[in-house]
This record gives C-alpha cells, sequence and structure tokens, in this order.
C-alpha cells in the first residue's frame, strides 16, 4: 500500500469515527515530535475541528519551538485548526508542594508530567465534544511499551498504532511536515534535558522494528552481538511494560463465591 492510500485510509477512518461517535472533531497534544505532527496533520485533513494544544512543562527549548513551529504550519494550511498552549509547569509546581518528598523521585514527576498534559487534553475533548487523538506507533504501543500509563497512553483512538516509527516518518515527507521535526531525534519530551528516545531505550527505532518483527515472523537466524543486545532490550521492555498492553485485570466472582 502506498503512502498516500494509507493517509487516505487513516483519515476516512478518522471522519468516520467521529460521526459515529457524535463527536466533532479532535484534540490533539503537540510535542515537537513526527508522531504527534503526522497525527494533528490527520486529524486536521477530515476538515473536521482540531484543537491543537501546545502543553510546555518544562520543556526543553527546541522541543517547545518545534511544536510551536509545526502548530504554526497547519493554522496556515487548514483552516479547520485552532491552537491554544497551557503552560503546565505552575501545576506541576503546585502538585509537588503537596507530595511527600520521596516521591519527586525522576521517573514519578515524568509520569505525572504526562499524566497533567493527558488531563488538560480531556478537559478541552469534555468542553467541545472533541475525541483525543493518540499519537502512539506500533512499536511504541505494541511493542516496548514507551508511554505513560493513564498518561500519553490516555487516549480515545490511536490513528498511527499500527504503523511502525519508519513508517510514520514516510507520511511525514509525503504530508510535507516541517523539517525541523522530520530531522529532530525522537523523543518523549518528558525530561527537562531533552533525552532522545535511544537515550533512554538503549536502541533506535529501526532496530526495536526489527526485533518487534524478529519475534513476530518466529524467526531462527543467528543474530549478530548487537541484535543479540537490541533483542534483550526489547524483550526486557514488553515483558515489564506488558501491564500497559494488555486489558486491566478484572477478578471475576465466581457463582459459588457469590452464593
Amino acid at each position: 500500500m502506498s503512502q498516500q492510500k494509507i493517509i487516505d485510509h487513516i483519515v476516512n477512518w478518522l471522519k468516520n469515527y467521529s460521526a459515529i461517535s457524535g463527536t466533532g472533531g479532535f484534540v490533539v497534544g503537540i510535542s515537537g515530535g513526527i508522531d504527534s505532527a503526522v497525527t494533528s496533520t490527520l486529524c486536521a485533513m477530515t476538515g473536521k475541528r482540531v484543537i491543537a494544544l501546545n502543553l510546555p512543562i518544562r520543556q526543553f527549548k527546541t522541543e517547545f519551538d518545534r511544536s510551536t513551529e509545526h502548530i504554526t504550519w497547519l493554522c496556515k494550511k487548514f483552516s479547520n485548526v485552532e491552537t491554544h498552549t497551557v503552560d503546565l509547569g505552575l501545576v506541576l509546581s503546585q502538585f509537588e508542594t503537596v507530595l511527600p518528598n520521596d516521591l519527586h523521585e525522576f521517573m514519578v514527576m515524568a509520569n505525572t508530567r504526562a499524566r497533567l498534559r493527558m488531563t488538560t487534553l480531556y478537559a478541552f475533548a469534555t468542553r467541545y465534544g472533541l475525541l483525543v487523538a493518540g499519537t502512539g506507533n506500533k512499536v511504541e504501543d505494541f511493542g516496548v511499551g514507551f508511554y505513560t500509563k493513564y498518561g500519553d497512553g490516555g487516549v480515545d483512538i490511536s490513528p498511527i498504532a499500527d504503523l511502525y516509527k519508519t513508517e510514520v516518518y514516510g507520511l511525514g515527507d509525503e504530508l510535507g511536515i516541517i523539517p525541523s521535526i522530520l530531522q529532530a531525534p525522537p523523543t518523549d519530551g518528558l525530561f527537562a534535558d531533552g533525552r532522545t528516545d535511544e537515550d533512554q531505550i538503549g536502541a533506535t527505532y529501526p532496530e526495536l522494528e526489527w526485533a518487534m518483527t524478529y519475534l513476530e515472523n518466529e524467526d531462527t537466524y543467528a543474530l549478530s552481538t548487537r541484535q543479540k543486545l537490541v533483542m534483550e532490550l526489547y524483550e526486557k521492555r514488553n515483558t515489564a511494560n506488558r501491564h500497559k498492553m494488555i486489558p486491566i485485570p478484572v477478578c471475576h466472582i465466581p457463582k459459588l463465591v457469590r452464593s
């Protein structure tokens, strides 16, 4: 399937889902990365209302600048797009003041940032009858679970979750996404030092895609030293984050226990 066919398919899927759900369009959080840039553009192509939110929260400046640049491009290109910037830094600071000091740990606060953004997205979605469009790709959502539970994983729909990261870049190039985003190293935007996804995971997205495909195809060919390391990194994260990728466990009460 060509990139244009994939684009058309996703846009039509978004239109139909919005119509069936009785909603008026979409809310998208813009991170300055390729996934949110492509997702917001696909949503805009539906012709429905799109609110593109810039949600800085002690964010690395270049990420905020890329978000702003993309939103400017998006608003010029599509008349159905509007935007708001909501600085959540003060909210995070206030939240920290009521938490015990030992909860100010690095990853706790990184995940809190993602959940504050999710809360803001749903505030707009609820007020205006819109859907929160997720920006996760296939490797993040179903491979290594590289997202925050009830943070950037808290969405209504996932338009690009069946696409590998490299495929998302291909769509971005086809859509004319601005060069600064196409060329930027992927990052989740949750750390003030601008660390990349590769810094956190230890492998590139093409490497993670290889690992995911290798396991899905049940391949058995011999692995190089680097491939063995990538496979170890992939399987470790897949196992640790499995709880994000499966339905919430429900304790079903048998009839005998109820009686």
